[in-house]
């Protein structure tokens, strides 16, 4: 049996729009719910909580550590505060369902790369929030390649996927790493739906016939995790995440820009819903 799937609209690009406004936009939209980074903006997290209740949305929460690298250290001790701090954003009746993280840098060896998912596991332990590892640029989990030992030495790791990533940094559709990519496959528990391609991590538009083979690209990866959670009766989460400027290029747009990302993104979730459910 199909698992319906949930499409959760990104917060990011949209932060200087009023949270009841953009609530009442998402739910109108057909959203279940948002994917929100609390640091991104300077907002009542208490009155955010309310609006998602009053309007029977979910949220999950994406998370980077924003403070300037200054070693690794360091980078350990606010990774595990940033942690505790947006764990706690939460009531007795509405909690996240789940963190895409973002940790570590590309730079950084197995052992330093180890310990921030010790931190990540241990946050999860202790809040009883699932803790996934967003895969993106300039992160640990830059690239396939890099990723697929990690996951070897930690079978319970769980991804956040977004393969428009790992597209852009190989310079490929990653078709001579597919085992790499069948292995992300098995450990990613959320979607993030951008369109990327070997040149780019966003496509311009793409509904656009240019980028055909792009799309075709990711949505052969998506078909497979969708057809893994199904089979293991895992609920489907996944965020549209086609971002704001400089993601989306202006070029020569005459329509506003965040109404380009809205309409990019709902044109996503549509594509998606109608090909799963």
């Amino acid at each position: 049996m199909s698992v319906v799937p949930k499409f959760l609209c990104p917060r990011w690009g949209f932060e200087a729009l009023p949270w009841p406004v953009f609530l009442k936009q998402v739910k109108e939209a057909g959203y279940a719910g948002i994917e929100w980074f609390p640091f991104g903006e300077n907002t009542d997290v208490q009155e955010v909580l309310r609006l998602l209740e009053i309007h029977d949305l979910d949220f999950a929460i994406v998370m980077a550590v924003i403070k300037p690298y200054t070693g690794f250290e360091r980078y350990l001790q606010d990774l595990e505060q940033d942690l505790d701090q947006l764990m706690a954003i939460r009531t007795a009746t509405k909690a996240p369902l789940f963190f895409s993280a973002q940790t570590g840098r590309e730079f950084f060896d197995a052992a330093q790369i180890q310990a921030c998912l010790t931190l990540c596991n241990a946050a999860e332990a202790k809040y009883q929030t699932p803790v996934h590892q967003e895969t993106h640029r300039n992160k640990w989990s830059f690239a396939a390649h890099q990723v697929a030992p990690v996951l070897t030495a930690n079978p319970d790791l769980k991804l956040t996927l977004d393969v428009s990533h790992w597209f852009c940094v190989s310079e490929s559709y990653l078709e001579d790493q597919q085992a790499a990519v069948n292995s992300a496959i098995q450990h990613a528990r959320h979607i993030h739906a951008r369109v990327g391609s070997t040149q780019s991590s966003q496509v311009w538009d793409p509904a656009n016939a240019e980028y055909a083979e792009a799309l075709a690209a990711h949505v052969q990866i998506w078909d497979k995790w969708v057809q893994h959670m199904n089979s293991n009766n895992r609920q489907i989460t996944i965020t549209p995440e086609f971002g704001p400027s400089p993601y989306l290029v202006k070029g020569n747009r005459t329509t506003d820009l965040r109404a380009e990302q809205w309409r990019i993104n709902l044109w996503m979730k549509d594509f998606l819903q109608k090909r799963y459910s």
